[in-house]
């Protein structure tokens, strides 16, 4: 049977005191609506259907093509939502109803949840809580059945005692779910049409209606307020943490590990306190990575050693090359083996050779650099005349000298050296020395200027 989709996700989201709609705010480095949206997939869904509606252009236009968008103008409770949300699906299949705020169910609830509905019940998703605060009871009768499910708000003393709760989520079959919602009616202490309601008129029409327990109930947890949204970002994280230390990586601490994105790695990489990884990126075997360092949709070689506080982005680096301290690696990047980038270097868009080497307190922008070169302290590319890029050209076993300016476009060949302090702005054939500097002149006899009073 077909598998349909609702997300709800209109509402503003008050506690988060934000300008941005609650759904918008990220956890790991990607939206709440993303995070459920991608799970969703897991499902195979045939269409999903997101109804919105604060800043609905502002949600829209944070997501990839692909969701029907709805409009409610007006809040009227969950069951109004997934009122409005199927009338944009088809009627023949299983609706799947999740919402924005809950990012962190797991694609094997939702396999769960939705094969108990395409067998002709009600699928709901609850959680047991040791302190179920405001959340939804879930009432069963003597036989342990799903009878009703009652808001906190409505709840008696004793219901409010109950410790298993709704989190919203359920699957059921289109036809069936549809005129439940149509004959919803706002009974209740909020004066709103509660999606709950439609388990007891499940139960009222002979309907089984099956609990799917989540595995944690962090998978149920939805986010009201940037507490919750801290407390949800760490728990997302350590479950990185622990996966990648099955895979053979060691965390200094993984309560201070950030993955913002994918990241694949090899046995025996090591990752310090603090780093940061953004989109995605992969590391090979044996490499090392110092703290505070920031790495974004790169590739890392075996045995590479990023050192502390160095940001990669965009870069491809071969085995056995070492970055850092304070070092910074620009997008267009690439590394053959054994390069040393040292600190305070800064690389953009270059190509540098196996064993080529640049200290410290360098820019290298747009070049293509050969094997074996050494890059004094110093060395400037002056890649942009106000208008345009320009390329540097250097071959193998260039040496340059500390404080160069490399004025491009220019080609320096192998073999070639680069006199300390230079500015070098036309082409330096292989085996010469170049020299670009003005000469010296000492004057004799000249006689430190006193200070001026007014200056002391």
């Amino acid at each position: 049977m077909n598998t349909d989709v609702v997300v709800l996700a209109a509402g503003k989201g008050t506690r988060m005191r934000s300008d941005r709609a609650k759904i918008l705010h990220q956890l790991a480095g990607k939206s709440l609506l993303q995070h459920v949206l991608d799970t969703a997939q897991s499902v195979n869904p045939r269409e999903i259907a997101v109804v919105v509606g604060h800043q609905a252009e502002q949600v829209q236009a944070s997501i990839a093509p692909g969701p029907k968008w709805v409009m409610q103008e007006e809040q009227r409770g969950t069951g109004h939502a997934v009122q409005l949300g199927l009338s944009a699906l088809p009627d023949d299949g299983v609706v799947l109803v999740l919402y924005g705020d809950v990012p962190l169910v797991t694609q094997d609830t939702l396999t769960r949840t939705v094969e108990a509905a395409a067998e002709g019940s009600v699928a709901l998703v609850t959680a047991h809580f040791d302190d179920a605060a405001q959340l939804g009871r879930i009432v069963r009768d003597e036989n342990g059945n799903i009878r009703e499910i009652v808001e906190f708000k409505d709840a008696s003393e004793i219901q409010r005692e109950i410790k298993e709760i709704n989190s919203g989520i359920l699957a059921a079959p289109t036809r069936l779910l549809a005129p439940w919602l149509a004959a919803l009616q706002p009974n209740n202490a909020q004066g709103e049409l509660y999606l709950t309601d439609v388990i007891a008129m499940a139960v009222a029409d002979g309907v089984a209606v099956t609990g799917i327990e989540a595995h944690a109930p962090v998978e149920v947890a939805g986010i009201n307020d940037r507490a919750q949204l801290a407390e949800l970002e760490r728990i997302y994280q350590q479950n990185q943490a622990q996966q990648l230390m099955a895979q053979g990586v060691s965390l200094a601490d993984p309560s201070r590990f950030d993955l913002r994105g994918k990241i694949t790695a090899g046995e025996d990489c090591f990752i310090d306190v603090n780093v940061v990884f953004e989109g995605e990126v992969a590391l090979g075997r044996g490499v090392r990575i110092g703290p505070g360092a920031v790495i974004s949709n790169s590739v890392l070689g075996d045995n590479v050693e990023v050192h502390a506080h160095t940001v990669i982005e965009g870069a491809v680096v071969a085995a056995d090359c070492s970055m850092g301290p304070f070092a910074r690696i620009r997008p267009g990047t690439r590394l053959d083996n054994g390069v040393k980038i040292g600190n305070f270097v800064e690389v953009k868009k270059s190509h540098l050779g196996a064993g080529t080497k640049a200290g410290h307190l360098a820019y290298l922008g747009d070049a293509t650099i050969g094997a074996d070169c050494n890059i004094g302290a110093g060395t400037v590319t002056c890649n942009y005349d106000g208008i345009n890029k320009h390329p540097t050209h250097i071959g193998d076993d260039v040496f340059v000298g500390t404080n160069s300016t490399l004025v491009a476009p220019i080609e320096i060949e192998s073999g070639a050296f680069i006199a300390a302090g230079s500015s070098i702005t036309t082409k330096v054939s292989s085996g010469d020395l170049a020299v670009g500097r003005g000469k010296q002149r000492n004057i004799k006899g000249w006689v430190r200027p006193d200070k001026r009073k007014g200056n002391q």
